[in-house]
């Protein structure tokens, strides 16, 4: 594909009425550096379509006439970095025609005031209202499917993101985390404008930030005040450093919820901006849902692509009920249960093909629990107290760090009621019974009536939703997915989509 410049309105638009791939778009004002290199790469190797790169310093988002003045002129060379980072079509429109004649006939486009009152929205006045303005602008006329933004940026993501769905863009964002140059300071157009001493007080700023982190993440502790006092102290002028909801952006303690530690400060004659996400465990991926709704197969793919632990609880409760049976156990008599459960072994091992096995007592039964002998039984075990206390304790523990997607049917309302994200994936009884069959029948244990599968469906369903431990019901803060006539690798995208709205890339990537 030859390398495409336009210049005006209507060039886009001829170049669009003639391209009917998609749009991945990736908006700059210029100055590219390594931080914008990774975004146009992210753009071309990610996804399929065109890559289409503006530079346009907008001059809307600045509140200091100064500031603006100083801003990096454009340069060819921005041309040659797009190019060669993988940009199909670079779009650099003028300020007169985007803007509609100095702004006297502009709809102007608000950032939202939640997300606007804190942080840079409290010194910047007016700064993400130009943003969205011209954002909006610019996505109105390259019409793209996906828009690439940096997380450097966090809080105009977030605005970004929310302007999107106010005004009703069907347009998805994929950000990518803060890249950061050798010496750890986050890369910034803004950059070049340092002396020497100031880009050493940028960097001290960076790394206080980033020791925070670690002391979080190590002892459960932030002391803001001492931080500030230590970045005073080397003359760097703090204009904010707070600990805010990584979302709402409302100040907040550090807890169980991603929160992030971010600061402003003056270098010089230059405003920069830095942050750290904190964040006690990795995330924890809760599936919950019926029989035959999907759950296992979703959790496997959705582990490996998300290369998080994929624990398998339906599988627990199937070993578990197959080790009763076969030992002969009186599973009623609740003294010879807790007896038998003590000391009891139940891992997982994954093999060099990423195929996970459970053993339970180092006896391999991935297969022996798959038979109807323990589709009749597991419910009914599962819904014993002792066995639930014991189960539910095992799997905390191995969810101890986080890092892991689980299924099973009370992951999110008992197991780990404080994850990340829950999701009930269900499906009606018909689509049920005709995945369950074929999963029997690809396991050759023979064919089975329909009818008689449905029948067993309904039976668990009514076992599992009626039992009085933990009933399998879906948790209040659980997203609903029903997955009839979806693929498997469709439900998945849903799930990375959701979770991708929940947790930063930076934090992915750690």
């Amino acid at each position: 594909m030859p390398k495409i410049i336009l210049e005006t309105i209507e060039e886009l638009s001829k170049w669009r009425n003639h391209h009917n791939d998609d749009i991945n778009f990736v908006p700059t004002m210029g100055d590219l550096h390594s931080g914008h290199e990774k975004l146009i790469q992210s753009a071309k190797n990610s996804y399929f379509g065109s890559t289409l790169v503006s530079i346009f310093v907008n001059p809307l988002q600045f509140n200091n006439k100064e500031d603006l003045k100083s801003y990096p002129p454009k340069s060819i060379k921005d041309h040659e970095i797009a190019f060669q980072s993988g940009a199909d079509v670079i779009f650099i429109p003028r300020e007169e025609e985007l803007l509609d004649k100095n702004c006297q006939d502009l709809n102007f486009i608000r950032a939202s005031k939640e997300l606007n009152s804190t942080l840079c929205g409290l010194n910047r006045i007016g700064h993400f209202d130009g943003v969205c303005t011209v954002v909006y602008r610019l996505l109105k006329l390259v019409q793209p499917q996906l828009l690439f933004l940096g997380e450097k940026d966090w809080q105009q993501l977030l605005i970004i993101k929310n302007m999107l769905k106010e005004m009703k863009l069907n347009i998805k964002i994929k950000s990518i985390p803060t890249q950061r140059d050798q010496d750890g300071i986050p890369y910034s157009s803004r950059n070049k404008l340092l002396k020497t001493k100031d880009r050493e007080k940028l960097i001290f700023f960076s790394q206080k930030l980033n020791e925070a982190k670690n002391t979080f993440l190590k002892e459960d502790r932030l002391d803001l005040v001492e931080l500030t006092k230590e970045i005073e102290g080397k003359n760097i002028n703090i204009e904010y450093l707070k600990v805010v909801d990584a979302f709402s952006l409302k100040e907040a303690i550090p807890s169980e919820k991603i929160s992030m530690l971010a600061g402003a400060i003056k270098c010089g004659n230059t405003r920069l901006i830095d942050h750290v996400f904190l964040m006690k465990t990795q995330p924890i991926i809760a599936i919950d849902g019926p029989a035959g709704s999907g759950k296992s197969t979703v959790t496997k793919v959705l582990a490996k692509k998300l290369k998080l632990l994929y624990l398998d609880t339906g599988a627990m409760y199937r070993a578990l009920s197959w080790f009763l049976i076969n030992e002969n156990i009186d599973y009623s008599n609740n003294d010879q249960l807790k007896k038998s459960l003590k000391g009891l072994s139940i891992v997982f091992k994954t093999d060099v093909n990423s195929n996970q096995d459970i053993l339970i007592n180092d006896i391999c039964v991935t297969k022996l629990i798959r038979t109807q002998e323990i589709n009749s039984i597991v419910s009914k075990i599962a819904s014993i107290p002792a066995v639930r206390e014991f189960l539910v304790n095992e799997q905390r523990q191995i969810g101890a760090s986080g890092g892991l997607v689980a299924e099973g049917r009370d992951i999110g309302t008992k197991v780990f009621p404080n994850a990340t994200l829950k999701i009930y994936l269900t499906a009606s009884i018909d689509e049920r019974a005709k995945r369950r069959k074929l999963e029997l029948e690809d396991n050759e244990y023979g064919s089975i009536e329909l009818s008689i599968i449905k029948e067993q469906i309904k039976q668990r369903d009514q076992n599992d939703m009626n039992r009085s431990h933990s009933p399998l019901i879906k948790a209040k803060d659980a997203i609903l997915i029903e997955s009839d006539g979806l693929s498997v690798e469709k439900i998945v995208e849903n799930i990375i989509d959701i979770y991708n709205e929940k947790i930063p890339q930076e934090l992915q990537t750690e």
